[in-house]
């Protein structure tokens, strides 16, 4: 018994000393060591909302084609998701081979990057940051090349289009945000040297866009039946409002990678940039409700939506760099700023389907003068003069570099559909497909509809009309 005994107390005390053996053969925690283990905790969380964030902005392309398809022709919806895959597609190439290292890269002029192209800045085993850092930037610019798919909507060329995605992918867009955004990496721009504010890029992404928007617009010129003969432009309504409106509000939660995800770090930063874009969008919606209901008589659907883009838009330059009551005042700004701007485009017969011009042009511009206006550490003459040196550089370089590549694109394969095609639709002359396979689509306003219906009159038209919306 007494044997047992003392076995058992042998092997408890072995059992007990392993782990204290165990622990004395590891080294004892340090100062250094334990700011070494934070470090890289901190480290691994910047990673993850990093690219958390940037899934956030990839979403934003489904937001993008679904406002575009619902505020266009149902015999265009193929198109408009054609272009929007390609879009991303193209731009991730495009971005990875050369624009990345023209936007990042290093460089001793201020102008563009000249090292990092196809992602040669990473090598196996060394720092992956480059990879997180890439992905977040690779997002903003498809965002930026899509912009420009709604404003030419419903008549371009695919072809011509799918070209017009890459030079943007690799030139037009990184160069100027090599000037604005090149020290966020291994670069240094003249603009941000001045001091240019535009954390998410107000200017950077959508003016940008916008004014490249603008320029081909300009060298499409309207669809067909846009303006009447006396020059007044009439109304072409979407054919899935319900299917705009679920785009914009994908594209109101992507913003909140796009706006806060640009810290590119897990900090409590983030919070007052949530907060101020979501209340700017908001203010953005609701001015312009009140603004088309003023001029129209009736809350019009589709400016109310794109007052919230709008409100969007305009908040992302300034929006680590403002109060909260400052983000309400810039986006109501933006909502009524976006209604006037979509009219005035319309009188100058600059024909913009979903009113990107309006939205990511002008309000970026707006967006980015009000970084200086209202910024939370004061404002002066001279951040204003940068902000608006910026805002200038901006469109000058955009719409120049996008109006000579449209004409280039004209001159060579053609950037417009034939009048026929038009007509007919891109969806079937561009892609031999319909989006709605099985429906029939006409125009409303030629039915006749009584206590009992639709007349007898009406039915043969309805069933062998050709598609007009």
């Amino acid at each position: 018994m007494k044997k047992m005994v003392r076995r058992i107390l042998l092997l408890t005390g072995v059992l007990f000393m392993f782990p204290l053996v165990a622990w004395a053969a590891d080294e004892a925690p340090t100062i250094a060591s334990n700011a070494d283990a934070i470090k890289a905790v901190q480290t691994h969380a910047d990673y993850v909302w990093t690219l958390v964030a940037a899934a956030l902005v990839f979403f934003m392309q489904a937001g993008f084609a679904m406002v575009e398809a619902g505020f266009t022709r149902a015999k265009n919806a193929v198109n408009i998701i054609m272009k929007n895959l390609m879009d991303f597609s193209m731009g991730s190439i495009f971005y990875w081979a050369i624009g990345f290292g023209l936007m990042f890269g290093a460089t001793t002029t201020g102008w563009f990057g000249t090292s990092g192209f196809f992602l040669s800045d990473f090598t196996p085993g060394g720092d992956p940051w480059v990879l997180a850092f890439w992905m977040f930037q690779v997002v903003f610019a498809a965002t930026a090349a899509t912009i420009v798919s709604g404003a030419m909507a419903e008549r371009t060329k695919f072809v011509a289009y799918l070209l017009y995605s890459a030079v943007l992918s690799a030139l037009i867009y990184p160069i100027f945000g090599s000037w604005a955004w090149g020290g966020l990496f291994n670069g240094s721009g003249w603009l941000e040297g001045l001091g240019f504010i535009d954390f998410a890029g107000s200017t950077v992404v959508h003016s940008i866009g916008g004014w490249v928007a603008l320029a081909g617009a300009i060298v499409l010129g309207p669809r067909i039946g846009k303006y009447t003969k006396d020059g007044k432009a009439r109304a072409i309504p979407g054919h899935n409002l319900p299917l705009a409106a679920l785009g914009v509000f994908i594209l109101w939660l992507g913003w909140f990678g796009f706006n806060p995800g640009s810290t590119t770090a897990a900090s409590k930063d983030i919070a007052l940039i949530f907060v101020n874009t979501n209340i700017a969008a908001a203010a953005g919606a609701i001015l312009a409700m009140i603004t088309s209901w003023i001029k129209f008589k009736k809350p019009e659907i589709s400016m109310s939506l794109n007052g919230a883009l709008a409100g969007l838009v305009a908040i992302t330059a300034p929006c680590a760099t403002v109060t909260p009551l400052s983000s309400v005042i810039i986006g109501a700004i933006a909502g009524v700023l976006v209604v006037l701007a979509v009219l005035f485009f319309d009188r100058i017969k600059v024909d913009d389907p979903v009113g990107a011009i309006s939205v990511h042009g002008v309000c970026g511009a707006w967006g980015t003068l009000a970084a200086g206006i209202f910024n939370i550490g004061g404002t002066s003459a001279k951040i204003i003069a940068v902000q608006l040196i910026g805002i200038g550089a901006a469109f000058i370089w955009a719409f120049t570099t996008g109006f000579i590549l449209f004409k280039l694109i004209d001159a060579t394969v053609g950037i417009r559909v034939s009048p026929e095609e038009e007509a007919e639709g891109l969806d079937y002359s561009e892609h031999g497909a319909r989006a709605y396979p099985d429906f029939q689509i006409v125009s409303a306003t030629s039915a006749v509809i009584g206590s009992g219906g639709m007349s007898k009159e009406v039915w043969p038209s309805i069933l062998t009309a050709p598609e007009a919306h």
